[in-house]
C-alpha cells in the first residue's frame, strides 16, 4: 500500500486532492509521525494526537496561502507542522536547531502567530479579522482554542470585544477535556442540522431585521425573544453563552469526523458574522497509553512505543518533588497552609497535596492572574497561601504581584517551578525573566536554593519566619545534590560563605548557579588558581555585608541564570564601583535575547554560561 503522506503530500494543497478514504488513512500516517518522533525527542504528545483529523479538516477546507489560523495552545500543532512544509524535519523536532515545539512565524509561512502560552488566540485572531476588514480583504481567520485556554481570562475579555465587533470570524473550540454535558437525542441532532445550513443564517439574520423594522409593540417583541431563548436553552444549552454574546454557535461536532467537519467549515466560510464551532476532541487519540494517560503523555520526554514507559528513568529526585514532600511535611504541622495552582497541579507537585488536603487545594484553571489575587485574598484572612506557577507563566501575573499583594504586603509564597533554563520547550517556556521583574517591586523578597536541602530549608523559613511577600525560585530537572555538610540555617537577607580560600578570586552564585561555580572551582585548582565561592541565597535583598568582605579582591564573579538587564550582577557591580573602581567585576548572566530550545547543556554552552566559558572569561581577564 502506498504511503499517502510521504508519496502524495508535498506541499499544502495536495490534501485537497485527496479522496475521504485517503485522507482517513493520513491521519494514521501522521499519528505514527508523530508517536515516532516524540518518542525519540519527548514533546506535547496527547494534545496534538487528538486533533489530528481536525488539522487535515482544515488543511482541505481552507487555503492557508491567504487564510490565517492560530493555534492555542501551540503544542496542538504537530501534525498542521508536518501538513505545512516540514514533515522532513519533524523528526528534529524541539532539537537544538531542529523545528520548534510550537507555532513560529520566523519558522514557516503557514505559521501566523506565535502562541506558547494559553488564552491568547481569540485577540491575535480578532486583531487580524480587523486589519483585513480595514484593508478590505476577504480571507478566513480561524483560531482554534482549547477547552483549558478557554479558562483564561483573556479569552473571555476578547470574546466580549468579538461580539461588539461582529467581524467575520471563526473561533474553533477543541473540547477534550472540559466537563461540558454531552447532548444526545433526535432533537439535539435535528437542531445541529437545522443550525448548520445557510437557511438557518439566512432565517435568523431576516428575522433579526423583521424585529428590528417592526412596528409591533416592544412588549410582544420581547416576548418572541424570551420564547426563542427559552427553546435554545431546552435543546442545546452548550451554545448559550456564545449566543448570550450574540455569537453564532454550531455543535458540538466528532472532532474526528473528517467529512462532517468539512461539511461545517464550509458553512463557515459563507457565515459573515463571528461563529464558534465547538469540536469534541479525545487526547491521545490513537495510541492507547495516551489515552489511558493524557495527562501524563502531555508532556512526555522520550519512553518506549510499545509499552508506554519512560527511556531514562531517574531514581533521583527532582526539585519538584523534593518542593512536594516538604510542603506536605509543613502542611501536616500547619493547617493554615493552602496550596493554589492554575492548571498545572501535577507539573507544580502538588498532585500528593491535591489528594492528601483537598480542601485546602485549589486549581483555579490558566489563570495565573486570578491565581495570584485570590492567594492575596486568602493572605488576608490569616492563612498562608502557596502559589505554585512555572517561571514563564509567572510572566501573566506581573500585575497582581505588585497591586495586590506587594502593595498590601501580604504574606503570599510563590514557589516558581521550571525557574531558569527549561530546554526544549523553547523561547516561551525558558524562565529567564522572574528575577529581574520582581526584584523591582517593593516588599518582595526572593530565594533560591543551592541544594535539595537548601530548598527544604527556605520552605520551612518562609512559612514559618516570614510575614510578607516572597518568592522561591528552583529549577527544572534533578536536584543538586552536593553541598550536604553545608547546611547554615537560612537568616533573612544573609549569604552563605561555602569557601574562603584567601584568594584574589571570588564566585558570587545564585540558586542553580553555585553547583556550576564549584565546578569552576574545581577545574581552577589545577591551574593553581584559588576561588572562594559565595552561595547568595537571596536575589533580594542582596547581602551587601558579604559583599563588602569580598570588596578588594581583584576579580568578582555574579553569575545567575536569568538575564542581565535588572538583574543580582548589576546591583553587586555598582554598589562595588562606587567603592573599589580596580576591582573587576566579571557578570554572567543571560544576555539580552530570547532563548531557543535545545538542551539545557547546549543553551548553556551557546550562552557562554557553562563553567568552560565562564572559566575562559575569568583567564582573559585575569
Amino acid at each position: 500500500m502506498a504511503n499517502i503522506l510521504n508519496e502524495k503530500i508535498n506541499n499544502i494543497h495536495d490534501i485537497k486532492k485527496l479522496s475521504f478514504d485517503e485522507l482517513n488513512i493520513l491521519t494514521k500516517e501522521v499519528r505514527d509521525l508523530i508517536i515516532k518522533s516524540i518518542s525519540e525527542n519527548g514533546g506535547h504528545l496527547a494534545s496534538s494526537l487528538g486533533v489530528v483529523e481536525l488539522t487535515i479538516a482544515l488543511l482541505y477546507s481552507f487555503d492557508f496561502d491567504e487564510d490565517k489560523i492560530i493555534w492555542d495552545v501551540g503544542h496542538q500543532s504537530y501534525a498542521y507542522k508536518i501538513l505545512t512544509d516540514r514533515k522532513d524535519k519533524f523528526s528534529n523536532i524541539r532539537q537544538y536547531g531542529g523545528i520548534s515545539g510550537f507555532p513560529k512565524r520566523k519558522e514557516s509561512r503557514y505559521d501566523f502567530f506565535d502562541t506558547g502560552h494559553s488564552s491568547t488566540s481569540i485577540s491575535a485572531g480578532l486583531g487580524m479579522c480587523v486589519a483585513r476588514d480595514l484593508e478590505n480583504k476577504n480571507y478566513n481567520v480561524i483560531s482554534v482554542i482549547g477547552d483549558g485556554s478557554l479558562t483564561g481570562g483573556m479569552a473571555f475579555e476578547a470574546l466580549n470585544n468579538v461580539s461588539n465587533l461582529k467581524s467575520k470570524y471563526i473561533i474553533i473550540l477543541n473540547d477534550n477535556e472540559m466537563s461540558i454535558s454531552k447532548s444526545s437525542g433526535g432533537l439535539n441532532k435535528a437542531l445541529l442540522g437545522i443550525r448548520s445550513s445557510k437557511k438557518y443564517t439566512k432565517v435568523k439574520k431576516s428575522l433579526k431585521k423583521v424585529l428590528e423594522k417592526s412596528n409591533i409593540g416592544l412588549f410582544i417583541k420581547n416576548i418572541l425573544v424570551t420564547i426563542v431563548n427559552m427553546f435554545k436553552q431546552l435543546v442545546n444549552k452548550e451554545g448559550m453563552f456564545f449566543e448570550n454574546l450574540d455569537i453564532d454557535y454550531v455543535g458540538p461536532i466528532d472532532g474526528h469526523n473528517i467529512k462532517q467537519m468539512c461539511e461545517i467549515f464550509y458553512i463557515a466560510k459563507n457565515n459573515l458574522e463571528p461563529i464558534v464551532i465547538h469540536i469534541k476532541t479525545t487526547k491521545g487519540k490513537g495510541y492507547l497509553p495516551a489515552e489511558n494517560n493524557p495527562t501524563f503523555f502531555h508532556g512526555v520526554s522520550a519512553f518506549d512505543i510499545n509499552t508506554g514507559e519512560l527511556k531514562n528513568k531517574n531514581d533521583k529526585k527532582t526539585y519538584t518533588q523534593v518542593f512536594s514532600e516538604e510542603l506536605l511535611c509543613q502542611a501536616e504541622k500547619n493547617k493554615k497552609i493552602i496550596t493554589i495552582t492554575a492548571a498545572m497541579a501535577d507539573g507544580t507537585g502538588l498532585t500528593e497535596f491535591s489528594k492528601k488536603y483537598p480542601d485546602r487545594f485549589f486549581d483555579v484553571g490558566i489563570c495565573e492572574q486570578h491565581a495570584v489575587t485570590f492567594a492575596s485574598g486568602i493572605s488576608t484572612q490569616g492563612l498562608i497561601p502557596v502559589v505554585c506557577i512555572y517561571s514563564s507563566f509567572l510572566q501573566r501575573a506581573f500585575d497582581q504581584i505588585i497591586h495586590d499583594i506587594c502593595l498590601q504586603n501580604q504574606h503570599v509564597i510563590i514557589a516558581i517551578d521550571r525557574a531558569g533554563l527549561v530546554g526544549a520547550d523553547g523561547d516561551t517556556h525558558q524562565g529567564i525573566f522572574d528575577i529581574s521583574f520582581l526584584r523591582i517591586i517593593p516588599n518582595m523578597t526572593i530565594l533560591a536554593p543551592k541544594n535539595d536541602i537548601e530548598l527544604k530549608q527556605m520552605i520551612d523559613f518562609v512559612i514559618n519566619k516570614m510575614n510578607s511577600p516572597v518568592a522561591i525560585r528552583y529549577p527544572r530537572g534533578i536536584a543538586y545534590t552536593e553541598l550536604s555538610d553545608f547546611d547554615k540555617p537560612v537568616e533573612y537577607g544573609k549569604a552563605e560563605e561555602l569557601y574562603n580560600d584567601g584568594s584574589d578570586l571570588v564566585i558570587f552564585a545564585f540558586g542553580s548557579m553555585v553547583s556550576t561555580a564549584i565546578h569552576i572551582r574545581e577545574k581552577l585548582i589545577n591551574k593553581n588558581i584559588k576561588t572562594s565561592i559565595i552561595n547568595l541565597r537571596f536575589a533580594k535583598p542582596i547581602d551587601f555585608d558579604m559583599v563588602d568582605k569580598y570588596i578588594n579582591y581583584k576579580q568578582i564573579v555574579v553569575m545567575e541564570e536569568g538575564v542581565g538587564i535588572g538583574g543580582i550582577g548589576e546591583e553587586i557591580e555598582e554598589y562595588i564601583y562606587k567603592k573599589n573602581k580596580n576591582t573587576k567585576v566579571i557578570l554572567i548572566n543571560i544576555k539580552d535575547t530570547f532563548v531557543e530550545h535545545g538542551s539545557v547543556s547546549q543553551l548553556k554552552k551557546v550562552l557562554k554560561i557553562d563553567s568552560d566559558s565562564i572559566i575562559d572569561k575569568i583567564l582573559k581577564e585575569r
